[in-house]
C-alpha cells in the first residue's frame, strides 16, 4: 500500500494524490487551490477539487460545503509595497457550524498531521463561517 503519511493521533492516513497534488501547486503553480476530504469508511485523506490556475478564491470559498467539514489550500499571490511579487500558501480548516458534531471532532484531530505532510503552509485559518476567511482576511495576513 502506497499511502505517503499516517496521522497518528486519528490513525488517518493522507495519500500520495495528496502531497503530489500539492507539491504541483507550490513548485509546478498548476493548480490556484486544492480541497482535502477524509473519507470516513476508508480512513483516508484525499483531493476532492483542484482549481485551475485561473480560478480565484471566491472559486475556492464557493466549493467548500455549507454543511461539512473540509481542508483546503490556497496559493496567494501578492505584491508587497517594495513593488516584489511574492505568494503564500495559505491552509484553510474549514467547519461551518451545520456540519456533524463528528465530523468537526475527526477534522479538528486530523489537522496537524495534514499539515506536517504538506511542507511549505505560510499560515493557516480556521473558519467556521464565510466571514471568517473573507479575501480580506487573506491579504491582512499576508503582509
Amino acid at each position: 500500500m502506497a499511502m505517503a503519511f499516517k496521522m497518528a493521533t486519528t490513525g488517518m492516513w493522507v495519500t500520495d494524490e495528496c502531497k503530489n497534488s500539492f507539491m504541483e501547486m507550490k513548485w509546478k503553480k498548476v493548480h490556484r487551490y486544492i480541497v482535502f476530504k477524509i473519507d470516513e469508511g476508508s480512513r483516508l485523506v484525499k483531493v476532492d477539487k483542484v482549481g485551475a490556475p485561473g480560478e480565484g478564491y471566491a472559486d475556492l470559498a464557493a466549493s467548500l460545503p455549507k454543511d461539512d467539514c473540509r481542508y483546503a489550500v490556497f496559493d496567494f499571490d501578492f505584491v508587497t509595497v517594495d513593488n516584489c511579487r511574492k505568494s503564500k500558501i495559505f491552509f484553510i480548516a474549514w467547519s461551518p457550524t451545520a456540519s456533524r458534531i463528528r465530523a468537526k471532532i475527526l477534522y479538528a484531530t486530523s489537522k496537524d498531521g495534514l499539515r506536517r505532510a504538506l511542507d511549505g503552509i505560510s499560515y493557516e485559518l480556521q473558519a467556521t463561517d464565510p466571514a471568517e476567511m473573507g479575501f480580506d482576511v487573506i491579504q491582512d495576513r499576508a503582509k
